[in-house]
């Protein structure tokens, strides 16, 4: 039986729940901390937290809001957005999260995911790639879609594994928050070439597109945002999915 998590991915913009387009034209949602939980309760195998402004001022401003959730909910959760240093990554760590996703910093800087995987070990170290298409490939971006790294992502995933990470999440930006389905190229791809699991972001809209992941991809889990928040779906429909699919599912409390 195949072990698909279900990751809600919250953007936070100054304490707010927010959620854009292919990473623009962001719109308020509501309280993350509120939204967090209700996840959570509903059968969310993890959370994804994403300071979307963190690069820009370079901080990351969830430390609170981590530290509220993580007192009212026993998921794992994640944490990026302006992790620079391993200090960042001890900080984070302390105020409750699992993990911390690297991107900006990690590009800059790819020795950052081995001091980090040394220090916390692989299993809290996750690089997130922001991909765009480009010429029959993919190219790995930063700050939320605004950047271009030059980076090709396939090969930045692997290198990523080789450096220590222990998780990649792969963000389809030419898909994100469109509702289409995901990118099945990209993300079948990044799991043919890594041995570690990939969690596929951007693009789920309905039921078929979960399984369509399920069918032609080795994803490990997926972040899903738009469809959650603005309550396209909910979590018992996706969780009745992956059973349907032959997918462990975590009994609720």
């Amino acid at each position: 039986m195949r072990n698909l998590r279900l990751i809600p991915r919250l953007d936070v913009k100054m304490d707010w729940l927010i959620k854009g387009v292919q990473m623009e034209g962001w719109r308020k949602v509501g309280d993350p901390a509120e939204f967090a939980k209700a996840y959570a309760d509903a059968g969310a195998d993890e959370l994804l937290f994403m300071d979307v402004v963190a690069s820009l001022y370079e901080r990351n401003s969830l430390h609170d809001i981590v530290r509220k959730v993580a007192s009212v909910v026993f998921v794992p959760m994640t944490v990026g957005g302006g992790i620079r240093t391993v200090d960042d990554v001890s900080a984070m760590l302390a105020c409750g999260a699992d993990k911390v996703a690297l991107n900006t910093a990690a590009t800059h800087n790819p020795n950052l995911i081995t001091e980090v995987a040394n220090r916390f070990g692989a299993q809290a170290t996750v690089v997130s790639i922001e991909a765009i298409r480009a010429k029959g490939s993919w190219l790995a971006m930063t700050d939320n879609g605004r950047n271009h790294t030059g980076l090709d992502v396939i090969k930045w995933a692997k290198e990523a594994e080789s450096r220590g990470a222990g998780e990649l999440i792969v963000t389809s930006i030419d898909c994100e928050g469109l509702g289409r389905g995901y990118d099945l190229d990209l993300i079948r791809r990044v799991t043919e070439q890594v041995n570690i699991p990939v969690v596929s972001g951007g693009g789920l809209g309905n039921t078929s597109h979960l399984v369509d992941l399920i069918n032609k991809t080795q994803a490990s889990a997926v972040s899903i945002a738009q469809a959650l928040h603005w309550e396209k779906l909910d979590m018992s429909e996706l969780r009745n999915t992956l059973m349907a699919n032959d997918c462990f599912v975590r009994r609720l409390a």
